[in-house]
């Protein structure tokens, strides 16, 4: 067998596995693998303008189409800049491969130029990670690390390689399987927690359904329905899963948590089973751990046994893919159905809808763009969003009704990760029309990877709720910090310029009566387009659960929180029986 170059072998790698789009940015370690691109046409490398874009650009490709992104960097500043996307990565649960270049072997550790011991520095924020010190360990390198992305709980692995590496030659020798001693994810339901799990759900009043990303990675959507539909159950999605059932299905009551909506927190408060499926009980879906419902039992379904008693104690603790679970569950509990337990949810509704809903008025608001964008670009489109107001407001009334649909960042909420992970998307998803949903700050942050837009003619579509204010940093200063506005207004440049200077179409818009068309206009533009939306200055995402406090103190307005903050809410009472 012919020897290859390290730098032809970790090309041939991601051939075999699939991964045959790059997102990179070169530097001089990785210019031995830069050198043989040519040589390998089947792999698209993508230069972005920045690693973190690169990054956040694999994680969107890796969301949009539930294949293994790839991004690319060379050693030092190239490496460290990746690690944000990284950290984002791993919070939320995507299968991503990263791959830096660093110093030749003999000046490992001597501080060289451009030097970073990026293994350790990502050591905490990685599902794996890599250093390969010869050529000839590079192909079972890249299948084992392909590996553990994508299976288990899936997430991003880092390899490591020095440029000498990528030069020395070896033999290509692809692994036919991959064997991990202590790696074993268990994928279907201990019989005995499953059973007794039934039992409990076939004995509930008011059993509730929380559903989390992991019906979306783990590709559950249909299970999930199956399973929700025969038990009768009501659901709620943390912010991760929306798109794990149709936004419109009559047992789907919407998102919960810190800003999801009164009924499904006082759901949430007053259900007597709670039934985690693919979700890790995290802050921001169940508010304060202590008063999260203590009297509910709880069935925990989740892959990853570390996630399990992690925050709450679950009655059954189920280790497994959400997949094999969900069937196991649905085949061995009785049908039914909760109508009582259901009309009080929807009373509760009916009630409180006010406080999830458009606001009247002459004033061009958020929550009136993203609605009227939703019902542009339909079930079919993808959405994308940065971080902060313009989120939750985008998860409140985009109507998310399928997986891979809605992509934002959860667990690290990281500003600037609206643009490239809409160019990943789009990369992934030439096909669908991809929007992203910018604060005027995050945009700011990583806007240079529209010109890769350009370069790699991807139509994606800006729209930036413009505010002049990092707006839910100055929402909490509002509320919480009595007026006390610090570092949060934001003088904006010339948007609409800004797209006129990368070569697209730039739409500003000030008015209501303008919105529609400027949709309409942007998604009969082929290229990127940047929407300026000037956007009321200071409106509040409503409801609203403040940090530290529990689901059942979520408020309505800004009176409410200054009740809370003095006292306790006091308690919305489900039916007993």
């Amino acid at each position: 067998m012919a020897k290859m170059s390290g730098a032809d072998i970790v090309l041939e790698c991601l051939k075999r596995l699939g991964a045959t789009t790059v997102f990179g940015y070169p530097g001089g370690v990785v210019l031995p693998l830069y050198d043989r691109l040519p040589a390998h046409p089947e792999i698209r490398h993508i230069l972005v303008r920045h690693e973190q874009g690169g990054g956040h650009a694999a994680d969107g490709f890796a969301r949009a189409s539930g294949r293994l992104g790839v991004a690319l960097a060379t050693s030092g500043p190239g490496a460290t800049n990746l690690v944000t996307a990284i950290t984002n990565a791993m919070m939320d649960s995507v299968p991503t491969l990263f791959i830096t270049g660093n110093v030749a072997r003999n000046l490992l550790g001597k501080d060289g130029f451009q030097e970073a011991d990026i293994t350790g520095i990502t050591m905490p924020t990685v599902k794996h990670n890599y250093l390969v010190m010869r050529a000839q360990d590079i192909a079972y390198t890249f299948a084992e690390a392909a590996y553990i992305a994508t299976t288990g709980r899936p997430g991003p692995v880092h390899i490591d390689i020095p440029k000498d590496v990528f030069i020395e030659e070896s033999e290509f020798e692809w692994p036919e399987r991959v064997s991990i001693r202590g790696y074993r994810p268990v994928t279907r339901g201990n019989p005995a927690q499953v059973k007794r799990a039934a039992a409990l759900i076939d004995a509930a009043r008011r059993p509730i359904v929380f559903a989390g990303h992991g019906v979306i990675l783990g590709r559950a959507h249909e299970e999930l329905r199956t399973f929700v539909e025969k038990a009768g159950v009501p659901l709620l999605h943390t912010l991760l899963g929306l798109g794990g059932m149709p936004h419109d299905h009559v047992l789907n009551y919407g998102m919960m948590g810190m800003h999801g909506s009164y009924w499904a927190n006082h759901a949430a408060s007053n259900a007597d089973l709670i039934i985690g499926v693919g979700m890790r009980m995290d802050d921001r879906a169940l508010g304060r751990f202590a008063d999260m419902n203590p009297t509910a039992k709880v069935i925990h379904i989740d892959i990853d046994p570390a996630e399990h008693n992690k925050n709450i104690i679950a009655t059954i603790p189920i280790v497994g893919d959400v997949k094999e679970v969900l069937p196991q569950l649905a085949e061995s509990i009785q049908a039914r159905s909760h109508v009582e337990w259901i009309r009080w949810i929807d009373v509760v509704k009916d009630e409180h809808r006010a406080s999830m809903s458009i606001p009247n008025g002459d004033e061009l608001t958020t929550q009136f763009v993203v609605d009227r964008i939703a019902d542009a670009i339909g079930h079919e489109g993808i959405v994308v969003t940065g971080v902060g107001q313009h989120q939750m407001w985008a998860a409140q009334f985009m109507r998310i009704s399928r997986p891979h649909q809605l992509i934002t960042s959860g667990g690290l909420g990281t500003m600037g990760f609206e643009v490239p992970a809409a160019l990943g998307a789009q990369v992934a998803c030439p096909d669908r029309v991809v929007w992203t949903i910018c604060g005027d700050g995050g945009f700011q942050m990583t806007f240079q990877e529209i010109a890769t837009m350009v370069d790699e003619r991807l139509p994606v579509k800006m729209a930036i709720m413009n505010n002049g204010y990092l707006g839910m940093v100055r929402q909490w200063q509002e509320l919480i910090y009595k007026d006390n506005y610090v570092a949060v207004a934001m003088s904006q440049p010339d948007f609409v310029k800004i797209a006129q200077a990368y070569g697209i179409r730039g739409i500003l818009v000030t008015e209501k009566a303008q919105v529609t068309d400027a949709i309409a206009e942007a998604n009969a533009y082929d290229g990127p387009v940047i929407l300026d939306f000037r956007v009321e200055a200071e409106g509040n995402v409503w409801p609203m659960v403040p940090a530290g406090a529990a689901l059942k103190e979520t408020v309505e307005s800004s009176e409410e929180i200054a009740r809370l903050l003095g006292h306790a809410a006091a308690p919305v009472k489900a039916p007993t029986r």
